[in-house]
């Protein structure tokens, strides 16, 4: 496969995975872009101006009814359903254009996750309505003292008066949440609480206002741009019974399986970004000039843009495979609760890192404004740090590292998971523990068959000495303690568990061995990096110190592939560019 059709083209593009409304639908949303127009995108981003011509085209196609509606709610339409497959693509399309259109529908994503996952059937029916009117959610967790600390709530309910019962008002909500997307016009925000008069667990609520409602002050928003990050309290505001979703350790579980649902978006919105600027970039440096010659005549840059474009065709290789994981869970099978906080994490940071690749390249051009490349580069470090900094989820993703490494079990092989079916499962979780019993396949048989790929080898063999570290040289408790000393194992983890679906995906897509050798080159390169980091660290050990440097590889250096890879670069020089 050469590399003209890995990465989404907006002048190309028609997914034939999907049925015909889903593929009908896409392509409206990318004409609606392109009609809008590359200058005007850049300056209602530049200008701050509120994604309300979206929205009501959204309205129009009714896209969020038919993408973000469970089939249960879907009435007569058949082509509402709730599929991670297309609802990826969808994010993809949104991030390729501008983070605020895929913020709109990623906090929409998280304001129904509590809605979905309850048992309250009227307010289901109530937000499949909202949904069909073009309406859009919020999640409202997050409050200015606590961040996103499920533990800690200051928006307080109290118990109702028996004045109150007459109008089925059960407690009044007092409290301010910030940070919350869509605050402004979500007509359902999922907000989560405590009440006053129980302690504990058991006195967690989720239930769902109405930003339009008078005791709802909205204050403002808390970030400059087009996305509207809400600060709002909740004055004294009235909760009926029928707007309670959940209660107790349910809702401290609905709060967290929410989470998983939705960061997974993220990866998605990041590709879509690094792709519209991999295309701005490409376009420009390989028709620049300088002292003479084109810009990607010099070395350095066509390493950058080599690795750059290795880097992106992973991201995506990794997420499209995560997504058949996601949708193949059950509750015997929970490996999505690793892949999800790798997709959320190492995607998202190599989209930075490719950016920064990128910009090394443009240099001052990268800073204009009549750009998208200098949108993505503003807000590319966004996504890394919404749904949970990186350090939040390899701390996660430690926790599946014994299991994964040393104690493998068996598993029914997975395919390609774009049928057109309902992910039912995201809604029926069920109670958030249990992570470090969870088991997966042996990782080892898919590097094994690669081995023949020359990086690929050698990145196996660092794979293998990890486990040699955790069996030789294992943290100690202190060390466990050291937050700051185990990720950089959790980094060193990741990479491996990361390795193991791009392989995966490179089986059923039939990825050419060239590109594949390429993108262990920085897979070697990124270990030898963290071995190295390890290596530094105040309280590693002498065998750690040993083991670090033992770890350490050079990829395989290959001129004749490294050429054959840059002339897939080089092949989407004007292959896109976005209508003025």
């Amino acid at each position: 496969m050469t590399g003209g059709g890995l990465l989404f083209n907006p002048n190309t593009y028609d997914p034939q995975q999907f049925d015909p409304e889903t593929r009908r639908q896409l392509r409206a949303l990318i004409d609606w872009f392109e009609a809008r127009g590359k200058t005007r995108l850049l300056q209602e981003d530049l200008a701050a101006v509120w994604v309300s011509d979206f929205l009501e085209f959204i309205k129009s196609e009714r896209i969020f009814a038919t993408f973000l509606t469970p089939s249960e709610y879907g009435g007569a339409d058949g082509n509402k359903r709730w599929d991670t497959s297309r609802n990826a693509a969808l994010s993809e399309v949104l991030g390729f254009y501008g983070l605020a259109y895929w913020y709109a529908e990623q906090v929409t994503i998280l304001g129904l996750g509590p809605i979905w996952q309850s048992t309250n059937k009227e307010a289901m029916q109530r937000a499949a309505d909202q949904l069909e009117a073009g309406g859009v959610m919020a999640f409202a967790l997050s409050e200015r003292d606590h961040g996103a600390d499920i533990y800690n709530t200051d928006m307080i309910l109290t118990p109702a008066q028996n004045a109150d019962a007459e109008d089925g008002v059960v407690f009044h909500a007092s409290g301010e949440k910030y940070y919350i997307g869509n605050g402004n016009v979500a007509g359902m925000v999922s907000v989560f609480s405590r009440r006053s008069d129980v302690d504990g667990a058991d006195g967690y609520v989720w239930f769902v206002a109405d930003s339009t409602h008078e005791n709802y002050e909205l204050i403002g928003n808390v970030v400059h741009g087009q996305m509207y990050v809400s600060n709002f309290r909740l004055n004294d505001y009235p909760v009926r019974a029928e707007d309670i979703l959940d209660t107790g350790p349910d809702a401290f579980s609905a709060a967290l399986n929410t989470v998983n649902v939705g960061k997974f978006n993220l990866c998605s919105g990041s590709i879509g970004m690094c792709e519209h600027a991999f295309y701005e970039s490409i376009t420009h440096a390989n028709n620049r000039i300088l002292y003479g010659n084109p810009v990607t005549d010099f070395p350095h840059v066509r390493a950058s843009f080599v690795d750059a474009f290795a880097r992106l065709i992973a991201m995506k290789l990794f997420s499209d495979r995560a997504i058949d994981y996601f949708r193949s869970a059950g509750r015997d099978d929970r490996r999505y609760l690793l892949f999800n906080p790798v997709t959320k994490s190492k995607v998202t940071s190599e989209g930075e890192t490719l950016i920064t690749l990128l910009q090394d390249v443009l240099a001052a051009k990268s800073f204009e404004k009549n750009t998208y490349f200098s949108e993505v580069a503003r807000l590319i470090g966004c996504l890394p740090r919404l749904e949970g900094t990186v350090h939040v989820n390899v701390a996660q993703i430690l926790k599946f590292m014994p299991n994964y490494l040393f104690n493998p079990a068996e598993y029914a092989e997975i395919g390609t998971r774009d049928d057109p079916t309902d992910d039912v499962f995201f809604w029926a979780q069920g109670p958030a523990r249990g992570a470090s019993k969870v088991q997966f396949a042996d990782w080892n048989p898919v590097y094994q068959r690669h081995s023949g790929i020359p990086n690929v080898a050698r990145f196996y063999e660092q794979a293998l000495a990890l486990k040699e570290l955790l069996t030789t040289a294992a943290p100690d408790a202190n060390q466990q303690s050291d937050l700051d000393f185990v990720l950089v194992v959790g980094h060193l983890f990741t990479l491996v568990v990361y390795g193991q679906l791009i392989l995966e995906q490179t089986d059923l897509i039939g990825l050419g061995d060239d590109l594949i050798d390429q993108i262990f080159d920085f897979q070697i390169r990124d270990f030898s990096g963290y071995a190295i980091a390890l290596h530094g660290k105040p309280s590693s050990t002498p065998a750690q110190q040993q083991w670090a440097l033992s770890a350490v590889r050079k990829p395989v250096v290959d001129a004749d592939r490294f050429d054959r890879v840059w002339e897939q670069v080089k092949s989407y020089d004007g292959a896109y560019e976005m209508r003025a």
